[in-house]
Parts: structure tokens; sequence; C-alpha cells
């Protein structure tokens, strides 16, 4: 009795979700690629900088 009244109450609030236009979850998937992309890119200009700067320093 307590699993059908969850999930009649699941179901009820699933009338209240504003989902978005596919404009803006095409906007919003774009935004977190392009920022995945210049993290990916930060940390692997990060990560060639310090390996030269480590080998630099040990003579390798």
């Amino acid at each position: 009795m307590q699993l059908t009244t969850y999930l009649k109450h699941v179901r009820e609030e699933f009338h209240h979700i504003v989902w978005p236009t596919n404009r803006t979850a095409i906007a919003h998937t774009l935004v977190v690629i392009l920022i995945a992309l210049l993290v990916a890119l930060f940390i692997g200009v990060l990560d060639y900088l310090l390996r030269t700067g480590v080998s630099v320093i040990i003579g390798g």
C-alpha cells in the first residue's frame, strides 16, 4: 500500500516539472561541452608546463 501511494505522489509531482525547450536544452548542453573542453585544455597545458619544468629541474 505504501509503495503504491508513493508512486502515485511521484506521478503527481511529474506534472509540476517545467521541462526545458529543445533550444534551451541544446544551448545548455553546448555550454557544458565548451566548459569541459576548456577545463581539459587548461589541465593539459598545466600538465605540459609542470612536466617540462620538472624535467628542467632534474635534468631529464
